[in-house]
């Protein structure tokens, strides 16, 4: 066996305390462990509790939005008490902290949308006025746009939490990303897979991100470097950028997914609706995946402006 790539102080990984959140701290650790020949004595996972975790019972946009997730996490990072955090991508706001750096993405989950519900089938077969709890503006928007009889009810809390809310009957079903319940060995409670065409996840959805202040040991960040995936990280640069173009936080409905084709180019698909769902705005660029970053600002443009009409 090759000797270990560094010997230094233990590294520390910063997460939420979720069970999502350490689920996926630890297998980021596994992959950091492969890719610098290291042991699991090299690292701490050390949990955060962030405003989010907190603030439950009100809409996250009452707070301030996506930051919430992640402030403390960075501060962390700022403060040198970490020196590796790990988010879920579709957490991390546009607005980036100085002397910080989004620097890796693993292979990304699913990043599709799942209908979870003890009494229904699929969400088609919901009956007129039915109840389903969400938190989120974009799955808001898109359930009113299909179906304007449904009732939408705040439900906020981690998966298991929200889970057993719809096992206990206080709401008639509620959505979920796939990837959460996929890495928490939960999908058996999914009732529906649903279409993209239908419902567009939220910009980045499924992708776990890196981020490191940027005085981090060259050491260190070599071995972060190695667990990247580009085609991912193109994606969630690309989805990043759209959302940021439209000034994109927690209270605007969006949605957005890129795609890599098998030619090396990048498509992105971004969406924009009104709070209401009566109205929805789609469209698409298509371009190099290197210029991830200019389609996701160039589609934004587009989006804009035909919502403004």
């Amino acid at each position: 066996m090759s000797p270990p790539l560094i010997k230094r102080h233990k590294i520390k990984i910063g997460t939420r305390g979720s069970a999502l959140a350490l689920v996926q701290a630890y297998a980021i650790k596994e992959r950091l462990k492969n890719a610098g020949n290291l042991s699991d004595e090299d690292f701490d996972i050390i949990p955060i509790i962030t405003s989010g975790d907190i603030l439950l019972e009100r809409k996250l946009q009452d707070f301030g939005g996506k930051g919430l997730f992640t402030k403390e996490i960075e501060q962390a990072l700022i403060d040198e008490k970490i020196d590796i955090a790990v988010h879920s991508a579709k957490d991390v706001p546009t607005q980036r902290q100085p002397n910080l750096r989004l620097i890796a993405c693993p292979p990304r989950e699913n990043h599709q949308e799942v209908f979870v519900s003890e009494k229904y089938k699929s969400f088609n077969s919901l009956p007129q006025g039915a109840i389903i709890g969400t938190a989120s503006l974009r799955r808001t928007a898109q359930i009113l746009h299909k179906r304007p009889d449904i009732i939408i009810k705040l439900l906020r809390g981690n998966v298991q939490t929200r889970l057993q809310k719809i096992k206990d009957g206080i709401y008639d079903a509620t959505f979920l990303a796939y990837a959460g319940l996929s890495r928490l060995g939960l999908l058996s409670e999914a009732t529906e897979i649903l279409e993209d065409i239908d419902f567009l996840p939220a910009p980045a959805q499924g992708a776990i991100i890196l981020e490191i202040k940027e005085n981090l040991s060259s050491e260190i960040q070599e071995i972060i470097t190695k667990i990247n995936c580009q085609n991912t990280m193109n994606c969630v640069i690309a989805e990043r950028a759209y959302l940021k173009s439209l000034d994109g936080n927690c209270k605007t409905p969006i949605a957005a997914l890129a795609r890599t084709t098998s030619d090396n180019q990048l498509l992105l698909i971004g969406e924009l609706f009104s709070e209401d769902g009566t109205k929805k705005i789609s469209h698409s660029v298509i371009d190099k995946a290197d210029n991830a970053f200019d389609i996701g600002n160039r589609l934004g443009i587009i989006v804009k402006e035909d919502f403004n009409k």
